[in-house]
């Protein structure tokens, strides 16, 4: 294993469904979480704003395949992952699309780019798909404090500052799992703006906003799941308010996620 901090194998995780994206999406259509549901609107519906009509646009790492259900309908999505299921559209591997060149309008992940072993080339692959102008929308993990205080008492990924995310060498995670993570990833590649863009010339960072504190513990998750209490729409509107103003006063310290937006120059 690459991270160190603790073993994420077996018994000693404490989440369930690791990994298991049918019985997730199961769930999710079957069960229609009020607080898993609130989650993901706000992790998708932001992306709509850019996106236009028609426009053709690639998912990647698509997991469980529910991003359809918050964008707008006027466009051509195609779902892609490097599983296999019923719901996707592409099986592709994210740093070798084999699409053709300028093809996509807009590319868009959620919670996948921690999971890659070399996000350089991800990047890159990335750009070369996009239609000059093509934008990039991204939401991640953020490793905050209270984020690593979370993944040590569930005992789920790892994480580690130590690595070069941006090596076309030296893994940042472990090759070969797409379930293994190292969520220090965003922060390596986000934080320092200027960095980002010095290795990634093709780029520009045109949008960067911290966001979800205790509304993504609430959700008791996406995939791998823990225990939580079904609430209101409008408990959860409150809680997210709370969210924004602890984000507010400490991103570093309360801030489990972040949006961000590449254009390609």
């Amino acid at each position: 294993m690459i991270l160190k901090q603790f073993s994420v194998q077996g018994k000693e995780n404490r989440l369930k469904n690791v990994g298991n994206v049918a019985a997730s999406r199961e769930y999710f259509y079957q069960q229609k979480p009020n607080n898993l549901f609130f989650l993901l609107k706000n992790r998708y519906e932001w992306m709509n704003e850019y996106l236009k009509p028609n426009d053709a646009v690639l998912e990647v790492g698509c997991g469980m395949g529910l991003s359809k259900e918050f964008l707008r309908k006027d466009i051509t999505l195609t779902l892609s992952d490097v599983e296999n299921h019923p719901w996707i559209n592409q099986v592709v591997d994210a740093l070798d699309t084999k699409y053709p060149q300028n093809y996509f309008d807009a590319v868009f992940c959620s919670n996948m780019i921690h999971h890659l072993a070399f996000p350089k080339k991800f990047f890159t692959e990335m750009e070369r798909i996009l239609k000059p102008g093509g934008k990039l929308l991204i939401q991640e993990i953020n490793c905050s404090i209270l984020c690593r205080i979370m993944l040590r008492i569930l005992r789920h990924e790892g994480w580690s500052f130590n690595k070069d995310p941006f090596s076309l060498h030296e893994p940042a995670n472990e090759e070969g799992d797409p379930w293994s993570g190292n969520n220090a990833i965003p922060n390596l590649l986000f934080d320092n703006r200027e960095k980002f863009e010095a290795h990634n010339p093709g780029w520009k960072i045109s949008h960067h906003q911290f966001s979800e504190c205790m509304i993504f513990p609430l959700s008791g998750g996406v995939t791998a799941k823990a225990k939580t209490i079904n609430l209101p729409f409008w408990v959860l509107k409150i809680v997210d308010t709370i969210d924004k103003g602890l984000i507010f006063i400490s991103p570093q310290l309360f801030a489990l996620q972040r949006r961000i937006v590449l254009e390609k120059v």
